[in-house]
């Protein structure tokens, strides 16, 4: 890690030395750089504002990360100087040149650190004297006994999760009435141990003044593509039954358009290979296992992975988005140890 982190937050000024090297990091990456807006002429401000910001939200964050990740905070202070701090500035930069609350889309697999990132944004926008709601597309899911319905409708829904297992017409709700500075909001949660794991609707939360809210989901921001792109799928979509189920799953994405349309802007967290999911989910299973809790074996892991990737591939509809950057305003790359690598707003210049 950067010494000059720790001497931020060691001393009431940084020194020339420290500034200057935090000067030359800050310019180096020239894809972060002008995603977070950048430039030779305003590094030194820039630098100044997210000092202060670091040394005000520590507190909170140190905690944070003792509490909920069981890491040293330490450990996590160059990815909160290098990506959370700016991206958190940034969000709150774009709250202010709107004269309404922000929606701001996270797209993100499983693994990809969205909830983490969004609680730690949270701690950062509300240092910066911003309300924020975390809203998850699993929150929008229908109830216990309509999703009983839709799989007797349609069996190959299985899992909750895939397009047409949410209640769109509730998310438009909540977002219009946030978006019309409607307070106080109830806004709906959802509890996935009830039902023996199928998950049901639990108390919704009263959401008053909201100022920005971070939407995270799986598939958040994702489109439909031309059924025809399916003839020639990747595995794990093999059969003319996979590419049937593909192709319908595909065509439930329109339901997903109008609320799409709500979204301000569109991160993505992007892993570098969709197939590091698989590797996260054994991981996160075999933790669960280790604490005494119960979990999937490998077998089972891959049965589930695999229907997701045959719902929505992630090299059908995510890698386009990323490489064409069509409605898309921010990409953060994911390595297999969840490090984050590229940060950029225009592929076109990677």
């Amino acid at each position: 890690m950067n010494l000059w982190v720790d001497e931020i937050l060691a001393t009431d000024a940084v020194g020339e030395t420290w500034q200057q090297q935090a000067r030359v990091a800050a310019l180096a990456d020239t894809l972060r750089a002008k995603a977070f807006g950048i430039t030779p002429e305003n590094v030194d401000e820039v630098i100044e504002k997210r000092s202060h910001l670091l040394k005000s939200v520590f507190p909170a964050f140190s905690q944070f990360c003792l509490t909920n990740l069981q890491i040293e905070p330490q450990k996590m202070l160059q990815v909160l100087w290098d990506l959370w701090l700016p991206l958190g500035i940034k969000l709150a930069s774009q709250r202010q040149q709107l004269e309404r609350p922000l929606i701001q889309g996270i797209l993100g697999g499983q693994g990809t650190g969205k909830t983490t990132m969004s609680n730690i944004l949270k701690l950062i926008l509300n240092q910066l004297g911003y309300r924020t709601l975390s809203l998850s597309l699993d929150d929008l899911y229908k109830t216990y006994s309509d999703r009983l319905v839709l799989t007797q409708q349609d069996p190959r829904l299985i899992w909750r999760g895939p397009p047409g297992t949410h209640d769109v017409d509730l998310g438009l709700n909540v977002l219009d009435q946030i978006r019309q500075l409607q307070s106080p909001v109830m806004v709906p949660r959802f509890n996935k141990s009830a039902y023996g794991g199928a998950g049901d609707r639990t108390t919704p939360e009263i959401a008053t003044d909201v100022d920005i809210v971070l939407f995270e989901g799986w598939f958040v921001g994702v489109r439909p593509m031309e059924p025809d792109l399916f003839d020639t799928a990747p595995p794990p979509i093999i059969t003319d039954e996979d590419r049937e189920f593909a192709r319908d799953i595909n065509f439930r994405l329109h339901d997903y358009l109008p609320l799409w349309e709500r979204l301000d802007s569109l991160i993505v967290l992007y892993p570098t290979d969709y197939r590091y999911s698989l590797k996260w989910r054994k991981q996160a299973e075999q933790q669960m296992i280790a604490a005494g809790k119960s979990g999937m074996s490998n077998a089972e892991i891959k049965q589930f992975v695999n229907y997701f990737w045959r719902s929505l591939h992630p090299e059908l509809f995510i890698k386009p988005l990323v490489k064409d950057a069509t409605g898309v305003d921010l990409v953060i790359e994911i390595h297999a140890d969840h490090s984050f690598g590229q940060v950029y707003c225009d592929r076109t210049n990677s």
